[in-house]
This record gives C-alpha cells, structure tokens and sequence, in this order.
C-alpha cells in the first residue's frame, strides 16, 4: 500500500482542490483508493459527500486499528472510498503528543482493503503533520508563486532537513498560477532553480477549480478536458506516476 499526502503548511493553496482530484485521478487507473480526510474543515469530505459516521470518532480513530473500516464510506466513483473528516480532528495534535507512529499503526488496518491512501492534511507543523511525514511514501506540496508560500515551502524543507527525513519525497508544484503576473513567472523560476523537483508542469488559476464546490465533485470526473484539468493530470503523471505503476 502507498500513501500519498497532499500537504502544506500555508492555507489557501488548492491543497484540498489536488486531494479530490488525485483520489479520482488514482481510482480511474484501477487503484483501490482510500482519501482521508484530516483536515477538520472537511472539505473533501465536502466534495465527496461523505459525512463522519460517528459524533466521537475524532479522538478515537487514533486508537481505532481495525474499527477504522466502520467509518469508510463509499463514493460515486469506482475504486474510491472515503474516510471523511471530524470536528474533533482539530485536537489531534493534542491527542498525539510525542507520539510520532501512530498513524502508520492506524493505517495498518487498511492494508488489506486499499492499493492508495490518499491523505488531505490540515496546515500544521504540529505532531499530525510528523506523523503524515512519518507515513507517507510522497508529499504532494501544491504551491502559489508568491512570497509567502515561498516562505512555507523553505520551512517545510527546513523541517524535513531537520528530522533527517528523505527530501525526494517532497514532491512540490505550483498552483493558480497567473503567468501575467511578473511576480508568479520570477518566484518559479527562482524556485525551481532552487528546488529542482518542482513538476515542470503548473496549474493555472481558473474558475473551473472554484466550480468543484458548486459540483461536489473533482473536476477531472466532469470536465477533463479544461485546463485545469489537463494540468492536474500533468502534474500527476509527472508526479505520482511512477508510485501508481509500482503498485502490482
């Protein structure tokens, strides 16, 4: 089983926009897919119309092993299932302390049922955020070329450099990108000087992201062909490619 997380400590970057599609994107290759949701918001869980199976299960997914089936709900799209989100997963930091494995125990349990986990992660630097690194084979790092996402993705570089964590698995790549915009064209090609695993390929800025809430469903399942869609699916291919095709 592979997990790919879909993460970035800077809110607002299309993080939870690249989770629906790359869970799509992954179960219509014939993947068993499993996207969960941590992010207590519940956005994805949102675009999936999947709602928590339980009032207390926030707190208690991190002892659940193999009760965590019992909250996985289906979709409307072959191979893909989903864990959806809880209010109480805003205290999962809490609930983790200095315990760095226990989503990989937790995760376990899914091994049998799924090819792909597919994690939409909250923007946090906390113990959820150590454990997602802990467990996941990729990080799928969405990134607006501007200052301040800069800013976020140097310090999550910093962090993994700090835990001594593999930087190939951060797999980063800009998003709404407005290639009018001077400041957009300068931060990419300085970033990408800097950091040469930036995918070569970006996804634009486009209202057709935005119409993925009004849908409740990944833009790539109704309108593959825009270009937001046909740039998701570059980045993917370039991206997460090889991981898919290393799966029996």
């Amino acid at each position: 089983m592979k997990v790919v997380a879909c993460y970035s400590a800077k809110g607002g970057v299309g993080k939870t926009a690249t989770a629906v599609n790359l869970a799509w994107w992954i179960a219509a290759r014939g993947r068993t897919t499993l996207l969960i949701d941590l992010d207590p918001q519940g956005a994805s869980s949102f675009y999936f119309r999947a709602r928590p199976a339980t009032k207390k299960w926030g707190r208690r997914m991190l002892e659940a092993d193999n009760d965590i089936l019992d909250a996985v709900q289906g979709s409307d799209y072959p191979n893909l299932d989903v864990l959806p989100a809880h209010k109480g997963f805003r205290n999962l930091d809490a609930a983790l302390g200095n315990d760095r494995d226990r989503l990989s125990t937790v995760f376990e349990a899914l091994e049998a049922q799924y090819d792909v986990l597919v994690l939409d992660c909250p923007p946090t630097m906390g113990p959820l955020a150590e454990n997602i690194f802990n467990v996941a084979d990729w990080v799928l790092t969405p990134v607006v070329p501007t200052t301040l996402a800069e800013r976020a993705y140097e310090q999550l570089v910093a962090f993994f450099d700090d835990k001594g964590w593999k930087p190939k698995r951060l797999r980063p790549f800009f998003t709404m990108v407005q290639s009018r915009k001077t400041l957009h064209q300068d931060t990419m090609t300085r970033m990408r000087a800097q950091h040469p695993r930036f995918a070569r390929s970006f996804v634009p800025h486009s209202r057709d992201v935005e119409y993925m809430g009004v849908k409740q469903a990944p833009l790539l399942s109704y309108d593959p062909r825009c270009p937001a869609a046909l740039a998701y699916h570059a980045v993917f291919v370039e991206h997460c490619g090889k991981l898919i095709r290393s799966i029996a």
